[in-house]
């Protein structure tokens, strides 16, 4: 029997195949970019199709680039970027539409009729989401009713829906099993995170027929098997499935009550680990599943921002103030220490915890003497501000004070942005040794339950520590700063 673990982390920009040995060390990695359709409205769309097509190639580029014998590939696990939908025919696993992704606010007419029919509490808390475009519910209720077709076969019962995870898992295995987890299936808004079922009326609010739903698994549980479309000699099993937070939240080893996780991607998702019964809250920040092992559920309070790492490409490809991503660190400490420019990035509206669909991005507090440096640092500083904003939200509504913010994803990687998060969080910020986080936690979630791995993995994991180096005033005053800009933004 083989013994490597092959996890696919399919996210926002692309696509990665990465190997694990039997230690859970990462041996070797390959990656794919899509295309991001983004039209003059702002809407923006994955092709289905190219991200399938990569997500077979990665594989063969990861087998060829390791020099292994694909034979001794053991089993897979899957991560997947979260709440984009999608939406193809169940008997050829062609896409109706391409998948509309989890940035896109297409859906707010569709949320805001919704809550003008009176149902927006009853959907809150049953699902634990504040009702938003942001989840998958409107996205698909927006296909239902604007593809053609879409409609008519649905009743029929040939069209088959839900998040990227279900997508890949059905074509992954000719069609056989059309399945999702449970993290998925809570970041629908369709899914009741307590009763652990899709929820028949708020399906039908949303017009979308049930037939079209997967059958829900756990995160740990069997999904089929593949070949890769017959690169492998034998099918191997899917035995593990996570969104991407969750699977960064599993990979991080949050897996007691009170840790927090914060993922640094496009976009940013902070989760606390509730444990075995949820939190419902108020403040801005939702109620999901953290996943469900072998039959035992943890929730999660949650935390979602739209533009993190998307700050830093807008800076570089639509304004053209870097070259590279690189760049951003020093220039940040190049910016003026006195200079109070802020940058709220609500370019497709703000997410948690102030859930405005409709504002719009700003930059205030310029003076003769702001540049360039001074605007690159206002980037990174939202990145930190936004991320402080529902860590505040998280411990007030759990009444857990945290002790220290994990964090991964990219962005991690510029100290000048860690050291100003833990300034502003005023706790340590500890960064992994590895990377891919959303990979390894599907992969580690896989490779335990094909008994390849165990839980000590998360032990072996080395981390750098960033801890506050500034007085409290300080803090208050640059974070009361950020507020006044946020609020000059915000439309409700």
């Amino acid at each position: 029997m083989g013994r490597y673990v092959l996890g696919i982390d399919q996210s926002t920009q692309g696509t990665k195949a990465l190997l694990f040995d039997e230690e859970g060390a990462l041996f070797c990695r390959s990656d794919l970019p899509h295309r991001q359709i983004v039209d003059e409205r702002g809407w923006v769309e994955h092709d289905l199709e190219e991200i399938y097509a990569n997500t077979v190639q990665t594989v063969k580029d990861v087998v060829k680039k390791a020099g292994i014998d694909k034979g001794d590939i053991a089993v897979l696990g899957i991560s997947n970027q979260r709440e984009t939908a999608a939406c193809w025919e169940k008997e050829t696993g062609k896409p109706v539409y391409n998948a509309v992704v989890w940035q896109c606010a297409r859906g707010a007419s569709i949320c805001e009729e919704i809550e003008k029919q009176g149902y927006a509490r009853m959907i809150k808390e049953r699902t634990g989401l504040q009702l938003s475009p942001y989840f998958s519910a409107a996205k698909l209720s927006w296909i239902f009713r604007n593809v053609e077709g879409v409609k008519e076969k649905a009743a029929e019962g040939k069209i088959a829906c839900g998040t990227i995870d279900s997508f890949l898992v059905h074509r992954l295995t000719g069609g056989k099993h059309f399945k999702t987890d449970y993290s998925n299936a809570s970041r629908t808004q369709l899914f009741h995170i307590r009763e652990l079922k899709w929820d028949q009326e708020i399906l039908d609010i949303f017009g979308i027929d049930p037939s079209c739903m997967a059958q829900v698994t756990d995160s740990n549980g069997y999904y089929g098997e593949t070949d890769f479309d017959g690169f492998l000699d034998r099918p191997i099993p899917i035995r593990g499935v996570l969104g991407d937070s969750h699977g960064a939240l599993f990979g991080q080893g949050c897996l007691k009550e009170g840790m927090v996780k914060a993922t640094y991607g496009t976009g940013s998702s902070i989760m606390m680990n509730t444990g075995e019964k949820p939190v419902f809250t108020d403040l801005g920040v939702v109620t999901s599943l953290a996943w469900s092992m072998d039959g035992k559920v943890n929730y999660v309070l949650e935390g979602n921002i739209n533009y993190t790492g998307a700050v830093i490409t807008w800076l570089k490809d639509d304004v053209k103030l870097i070259a590279s991503a690189a760049e951003t660190e020093a220039l940040a400490r190049q910016a003026a220490e006195g200079d109070k420019t802020y940058l709220v990035p609500a370019f497709s509206g703000l997410g948690a915890p102030y859930w405005d669909s409709r504002a719009t991005a700003a930059i205030s507090g310029i003076t003769r003497t702001t540049g360039k440096a001074e605007i690159v640092r206002a980037a990174l500083d939202c990145i930190a501000y936004q991320i402080t904003d529902i860590v505040k939200a998280m411990e007030e509504a759990s009444g857990i004070a945290m002790e220290e913010l994990r964090v991964d994803g990219g962005p991690t990687r510029n100290g000048y942005l860690m050291q100003f998060q833990s300034d502003m969080l005023g706790i340590p910020v500890r960064i992994p040794e590895a990377e891919e986080l959303s990979g390894i936690g599907a992969a580690y979630a896989a490779g335990i339950a094909a008994g390849i791995l165990d839980e000590k993995v998360f032990e072996k994991m080395g981390r750098t520590s960033y801890n506050s180096k500034i007085e409290g005033y300080v803090r208050e005053q640059r974070y009361a700063g950020w507020k006044e800009a946020v609020k000059m933004v915000m439309t409700k």
